[in-house]
């Protein structure tokens, strides 16, 4: 993996690059004391993995997020801050680390990139039928749509949750979404699509699928309402 460190603290640039360093298979290939400066490097370079500071003067790693659309790579905050996690994960970020970043909290950062970028990263062929081909490695496979439990966005992947494992995709949900029946689909959130059929309850305004709570956004709430037909 191939990472940029962007942050306006440059004994905070140091720290990271040693933590990068105890990683094996992530390589840091430059360092940014500003977001403009990062836009100008990503312009001219592609990397894997973004650990971007948020507060920094001028353009924030918030805003720098947000202008470089679609085609950017995974992104872990690392800001000495808790109060921006929300909003950045509204941006669908991997992960938010809070400084000072511990080794294991930072490994487990790394492994949740890898596990994206080690997973497919291929779009989605939908069948009109009951299934979605995927690549897996160098196989494609039939993935049955009634597998399907949810799909969670995350950075510029959705992840396609089974019961068994998941399956990550280089899409956006907003495509994802087009491409899956709406009669069985429907979106409950900025970063999640569920299939009807799965949900087991409804908690404290969570949805709970396969034992995991999935947010459901007052903008959503009442088709989903409808569409579950609640008595």
């Amino acid at each position: 993996m191939n990472a940029l460190i962007v942050d306006d603290n440059k004994i905070a640039r140091t720290t990271m690059k040693q933590l990068a360093s105890q990683v094996k298979d992530l390589v840091v290939v430059g360092e940014c004391s500003n977001a403009m400066e990062a836009y100008n490097f990503l312009r001219d370079q592609a990397v894997d993995l973004l650990l971007l500071d948020i507060e920094m003067p001028g353009m924030t790693g918030l805003e720098l997020t947000k202008n470089m659309g679609d085609k950017k790579p995974l992104i872990v905050f690392t800001t000495s801050k808790k109060e921006y996690a929300a909003e950045a994960f509204e941006l669908n970020v991997a992960d938010y680390l809070v400084k000072p970043v511990t080794p294991s909290r930072f490994i487990q950062a790394i492994d949740k990139v890898r596990e994206f970028l080690e997973s497919d990263k291929d779009e989605i062929t939908l069948n009109k039928d009951s299934f979605i081909f995927i690549r897996d490695s160098n196989i494609v496979r039939k993935l049955n749509l009634e597998d399907i439990l949810y799909a969670e966005a995350m950075g510029d992947y959705v992840k396609l949750h089974t019961a068994q494992k998941f399956y990550a995709i280089h899409s956006t949900l907003k495509a994802v979404e087009e491409r899956l029946p709406a009669p069985a689909f429907i979106r409950v959130h900025r970063s999640y699509i569920v299939a009807l059929d799965k949900i087991e309850t409804i908690q404290d305004g969570d949805l709970i699928i396969n034992s995991k709570a999935i947010p459901v956004a007052d903008a959503y709430r009442s088709s989903l309402n409808k569409r579950m037909n609640i008595l």
